[in-house]
C-alpha cells in the first residue's frame, strides 16, 4: 500500500486507527483512534492478508444526546487523555510536573543545538533535575532521541528512576551491582545489558569499571545525564583516582559518539582548578579545553549558571524560595568531658611529637590521633566505639596492613574536597595500622579514655547533646522539624536516641529516629524517611549519607550541624537538601554548633565556617571552597597539637597568621569570579514572552488544575467510582488520570448508550441568547522537523451557531465559556435533546467545506508558534499538515425561553 503519513486515519481489523511515525518503510505503526498509547501495534502490510483501508471518524449519535454534565465529563476526558501536544513544546502532555517558567530556559536551549551539549550549572534546589528531565522528555517527544540514559552517584539511582518514572513518564532500568544478576538473567543472547533496556539509570562508578566501560561506550543511549557533574572533572595532577577514571569515561564516551547528546548539571562545575573546569567545557566542546582563550559568547551557548535572584520574578511569576536563616550556638563542654578531651589532646601531641621526622610511622601515628580527637568531638558514643574496637583488633593480634601508604587514612578521617561520599563510619584504619606501633603503655592510656567515654554518654555529662536538645525543642515549639546532621553513624544513633527519650516529656508524640550509611541502600533509607515523615512532630538525625542529591524539603525545614564539617562545602550540601524550591516555610532555620572550650571546633569555624557564610551574605550564593583547604586546616590543627595547653592568644595569631590570610584571599578571587561568571552566563538575552505565549496557549488545549478537579467529582458522582475523587491530588498527567480518561473515553465511544457520558447533549441556558452548538475537535497533524515526520493531535472546542442562514464560528474563548459555566436554567424533554443535536449535527453536513477555515486558521497558529520559538532558537524551519477534524462531540445550548433559531 502507499505510505501514509503520521496522523491519517485508517481502518483494518473492524477498528479506526491513527498512523504514528515508523523507522522502517515496510512497517506501518498504528494506534487506536481513541486508544492508549500502549495498545499501539506494528505490521508488515505486505504479510497481512486485508490492506487498512483510508477512512473517516464518524460523528455522535444524536440518539445518545445526554446533560451538560456528561458532555463535560467527556470533554475533560477527552484532554486529559491527551499527551502528545502539536504546539512547540512536544512533551508537555507528559510531564507530571508543573514546572517554573524559568526552568523552560535549559529547554530552549538545548533546541538550539545538535547535538546537544549543555552544562546546566543553576544554583541549588533551583530544580536541575527538572530541567535535564524536561528536555529528556522533549527530545524524546520530538523523536531526536529514542533512549535515554543517566550517570550518578551510586546512591541516587534509586531518586534519578522515580523521578524520571514519577514527572516525565520514563522507565528506566537501575544498573548497579546488587541489579546486575537480575538484568542479566532477562537477556536475550548476544545483547548486553545497555542494548536491551531502552533507558537506564547507571552507577558511574559501576560503569566505569573496566568489566562494562567500552560495552556502555559502545552501547550507551543517545542522550546522556551526567549527575553531579562536578565529580567527574579531571582532578589536577591525579591521574590514577576514581574521579579521573570517571572523566576518562566521559572522554572516551564523547569521543567515540561523535553525536551523543550530553547534559551536565551541577551546582559546582568551578571548585577553584581552571584546569578541572575546563576539562568538564572539554565534554561539551573540544576546543573548550584546549584554548587559552575562551570565547564567552560562545561558550554561552552551552552553559546556563543562574542564581536565585535571577529567577525569583522571572516571567512575572514569583518563585518563593525560602529565606535561609543561619545561627550560631555556642556551649561549654562539662568539666568530666572537658578534663577527658584535655588529656586525649596531651596523648595526641605526645605520640605526634614523640618523633619530629615525617616518617611513614610518624603520618600514621598523626592520622591516629585526629581520627581520635574527631571522634571524642563528635560525641562519646564515637569515641568509646572507635577505641573499643581498637582493644579488639589489639586482642586478635591484627598486624596487616592494607597499604603501605599512610596517607590513605586522610580520605577516613578529613572531609574530603574530593567527590566520594563522606563515609559515616568509625575511622580505625590509622589506629589499626601496623605502623602506628602502639606500645603498652598508650594501649592502656586508650583502654582508660575507652572506660571514662562511656560515662559520659548521657544528657547529663554532654553538654553539646544537651544544646542540641534545646535547640531542637525551639524548633519544634515553632513548628518546625528539624534534621540534625552528624558526622558519623554512632554519634546519629546515640542522639536520636537521647534526643527522644529527653524530650518526650514536652513532645509526647515526637518520633525521632537516626538514618545512616548503615541503614541499607538509599531506597531503605527514603522509605524510614518516609515513615517519620508521617509524625506530627519529628526530628530527622542523618549523616552525610542525606546531604547529597536527596530533596527533603516536603516535610522538613530546619537544620542542625551537629557536628561541624571539615569541608564547607557540606554546609550547602546539607542545608540545601530543605533549603530549595518547594519549601512550604518562608524561612529555612540552621542552626551550627561550636564548642568555646574545643580549639578543634574553634579552627573549623574561624578558618572554614565563618568565610563561607560571609561570602553566602555578600553574593547570595554559596562558593566552593578552594583547593588546598585541608592543607590551611591540617596546618592550624597542627599548631594546636604542638604547642602545649590551651593558648587563646596563640590560637589567635594562628587564625591571623599568613597562611589562613592568603588562603581567605584565594576564596574571596574565586567567589568574584563564580559571581561574573554567574551574570555572564545567567542566558538574559532568552525572551520571556517566547515561553509565556506558548504557556497560556496550551492551557485550554491540555486542561488544567480546576479541570482535573471537575473531572474527579464527575467522573467519582456519574459512575459511582469514590476513588476517582482522590485523582485531583494526583496532578493532570498521572498515569491514574490518563487511565480514568481513556475508561471514560471507552464508555462515550462504545456501542452501548450510557446515559451519564455521551458524546452529545443539550441544555436550556441563559448562557446563550441564540441556540449555539460546542464542538469537541480532534485535529490530527503532521509535524516535518529535521527531515522526520512526527505526529500530533490536540482537543479544541468550537462554538458556532446560524445567523441569517450562515454559519458563524464564535472565539474560541466563547466555547470554552459556554463548556465551563454554562448551567441548565430549564428542562429539555429528551426527544428536544436528540433534535437540537440532529439539527446543528445537520447543519454542518449540508456544507461539506465546514471545517476548512476552522482547521487551517488553527494549522497557521501552530505553524506560526513553531516559527516563533525557531527564531528564538535560531532553528531550522517545521512544515505544519493539518487532517480532516473528527468531531468527538457535540454539545448544544438553547436559549432558556427563547424560540429555537
Amino acid at each position: 500500500m502507499t505510505k501514509q503519513a503520521p496522523g491519517t486515519l485508517l481502518a483494518f481489523r473492524d477498528r479506526d486507527w491513527v498512523v504514528l511515525p515508523s523507522d522502517a518503510d515496510d512497517l506501518l505503526r498504528l494506534r487506536p483512534i481513541d486508544g492508549p498509547e500502549h495498545e499501539a501495534i506494528g505490521l508488515v502490510p505486505a504479510l497481512e492478508p486485508e490492506e487498512p483501508k483510508l477512512t473517516q471518524y464518524d460523528p455522535p449519535n444524536p440518539g445518545q444526546a445526554s446533560d451538560i454534565a456528561g458532555a463535560r465529563l467527556v470533554f475533560d476526558s477527552a484532554r486529559l487523555a491527551l499527551r502528545s501536544g502539536a504546539g512547540p513544546f512536544r512533551s508537555l502532555g507528559r510531564l507530571s510536573v508543573t514546572p517554573r517558567p524559568y526552568q523552560y530556559v535549559p529547554l530552549l536551549m538545548a533546541l538550539k543545538l545538535d547535538p546537544v551539549r549543555l552544562l546546566i550549572a543553576d544554583d541549588v534546589g533551583v530544580g536541575k533535575t527538572i530541567e535535564a528531565g524536561m528536555i529528556a522528555r522533549e527530545l524524546l517527544d520530538r523523536g531526536i532521541v529514542s533512549r535515554v540514559g543517566v550517570l550518578c552517584a551510586p546512591h541516587l539511582c534509586e531518586q534519578w528512576a522515580n523521578e524520571l518514572a514519577e514527572k516525565f513518564h520514563i522507565e528506566a532500568a537501575i544498573v548497579q551491582p546488587s541489579r546486575m544478576a537480575r538484568l542479566e538473567r532477562r537477556l536475550p543472547p548476544n545483547v548486553n545489558v545497555f542494548q536491551y533496556n531502552q533507558h537506564v539509570v547507571c552507577s558511574i562508578d559501576f560503569v566505569k569499571s573496566d568489566t562494562y566501560r567500552q560495552m556502555f561506550i559502545d552501547s550507551a543511549p543517545e542522550l546522556i545525564i551526567v549527575d553531579e557533574a562536578h565529580t567527574a572533572a579531571r582532578p589536577a595532577g591525579d591521574e590514577t583516582g576514581n574521579q579521573h577514571r570517571r572523566h576518562q569515561l566521559l572522554r572516551d564516551l564523547c569521543a567515540a559518539r561523535p553525536s551523543l547528546h550530553v547534559i551536565l548539571a551541577t551546582a559546582t562545575p568551578h571548585s577553584g582548578v581552571e584546569e578541572s573546569f575546563r576539562s568538564l567545557l572539554g565534554l561539551l566542546e573540544e576546543d573548550f579545553e584546549k584554548t587559552d582563550d575562551l570565547n564567552p559568547r560562545r561558550l554561552a551557548r552551552h552553559l546556563i549558571q543562574r542564581q536565585r535572584s535571577d529567577l525569583e520574578k522571572w516571567l512575572g511569576t514569583e518563585t518563593p524560595f525560602p529565606e535561609r536563616r543561619p545561627d550560631e550556638y555556642t556551649y561549654l563542654l562539662d568539666p568530666s568531658y572537658w578534663n577527658l578531651f584535655d588529656d586525649v589532646l596531651a596523648y595526641c601531641r605526645e605520640t605526634i611529637a614523640a618523633g619530629d621526622d615525617q616518617s611513614q610511622r610518624q603520618r600514621v601515628r598523626y592520622w591516629a590521633a585526629i581520627a581520635i580527637l574527631r571522634c571524642l568531638l563528635s560525641s562519646p558514643a564515637s569515641a568509646a566505639v572507635m577505641l573499643d574496637r581498637r582493644q579488639e583488633r589489639i586482642r586478635e593480634e591484627d598486624t596487616n596492613a592494607d597499604d603501605a601508604d599512610p596517607e590513605r587514612h586522610r580520605a577516613q578521617i578529613l572531609d574530603s574536597s574530593e567527590d566520594d561520599q563522606t563515609p559515616d563510619f568509625i575511622p580505625t584504619s590509622a589506629l589499626d595500622d601496623p605502623e602506628a606501633s602502639l606500645t603498652e603503655a598508650e594501649r592502656r592510656r586508650l583502654s582508660g579514655f575507652l572506660s571514662r567515654a562511656e560515662t559520659l554518654k548521657t544528657v547529663e555529662q554532654d553538654a553539646k547533646l544537651r544544646r542540641c536538645c534545646e535547640i531542637a525543642a525551639e524548633l519544634l515549639r515553632d513548628g518546625h522539624s528539624p534534621i540534625i546532621y552528624c558526622r558519623y553513624i554512632d554519634t546519629a544513633v546515640y542522639v536520636a536516641q537521647e534526643l527522644e527519650q529527653h524530650l518526650r516529656k514536652e513532645f509526647p508524640a515526637l518520633q525521632a529516629r537516626s538514618v545512616t550509611g548503615s541503614d541499607g541502600d538509599s531506597e531503605q533509607r527514603r522509605e524510614i524517611v518516609t515513615e517519620l515523615a508521617r509524625s506530627e512532630q519529628r526530628v530527622l538525625v542523618a549523616t552525610d549519607c542525606l546531604s547529597e542529591g536527596v530533596n527533603l524539603q516536603q516535610d522538613w525545614d530546619a537544620v542542625i550541624h551537629y557536628d561541624l564539617p571539615w569541608n564547607p562545602n557540606r554546609l550547602e550540601q546539607r542545608e540545601g537538601r530543605v533549603d530549595r524550591y518547594g519549601q512550604q516555610k518562608p524561612v529555612v532555620r540552621v542552626a551550627t554548633l561550636v564548642g568555646l572550650n574545643n580549639e578543634i571546633d574553634l579552627v573549623v569555624m574561624r578558618v572554614l565556617i565563618e568565610k563561607a557564610r560571609k561570602i553566602y551574605r555578600s553574593l547570595g550564593i554559596a562558593v566552593p571552597v578552594p583547593v588546598g583547604s585541608e592543607d590551611v586546616l591540617n596546618a592550624v590543627i597542627d599548631s594546636v597539637l604542638l604547642r602545649g595547653r590551651a593558648n587563646p592568644e596563640q590560637l589567635q595569631l594562628d587564625l591571623e597568621g599568613p597562611q589562613v590570610s592568603e588562603f581567605h584571599e584565594l576564596w574571596d578571587r574565586a567567589a568574584n569570579d563564580e559571581s561574573r561568571r554567574r551574570t555572564r552566563f545567567a542566558q538574559h538575552g532568552i525572551s520571556p514572552e517566547v515561553v509565556e505565549s506558548e504557556l497560556n496557549a496550551i492551557q485550554p488545549i491540555f486542561g488544567d488544575d480546576d479541570d482535573l478537579r471537575r473531572f474527579s467529582t464527575e467522573a467519582a458522582d456519574r459512575l459511582i467510582r469514590p476513588d476517582l475523587a482522590e485523582l485531583a491530588d494526583k496532578g493532570r498527567n498521572h498515569p491514574d488520570v490518563e487511565r480514568a480518561a481513556h475508561d471514560i473515553l471507552a464508555i462515550a465511544f462504545g456501542d452501548e448508550p450510557d446515559p451519564f457520558v455521551s458524546r452529545c447533549g443539550a441544555i436550556s441556558t441563559d448562557a446563550v441568547s441564540l441556540r449555539t452548538a460546542v464542538l469537541l475537535l480532534r485535529l490530527r497533524y503532521t509535524i516535518r522537523e529535521r527531515g522526520t515526520d512526527l505526529f500530533a493531535e490536540e482537543i479544541v472546542p468550537a462554538a458556532f451557531r446560524r445567523e441569517a442562514g450562515e454559519l458563524l464560528w464564535l472565539d474560541p474563548e466563547e466555547a470554552l465559556r459556554l463548556m465551563d459555566q454554562a448551567e441548565p436554567t430549564g428542562n429539555l424533554q429528551r426527544e428536544a435533546r436528540v433534535d437540537h443535536v440532529r439539527q446543528m449535527l445537520d447543519m454542518l453536513q449540508q456544507r461539506e467545506s465546514w471545517q476548512d477555515d476552522l482547521v487551517e486558521r488553527r494549522r497557521t497558529e501552530l505553524q506560526e508558534a513553531h516559527l516563533r520559538l525557531r527564531v528564538q532558537i535560531r532553528g531550522r524551519a517545521v512544515q505544519v499538515t493539518a487532517h480532516d477534524a473528527d468531531i468527538l462531540g457535540c454539545y448544544v445550548f438553547v436559549p432558556d425561553g427563547s424560540a429555537v433559531r
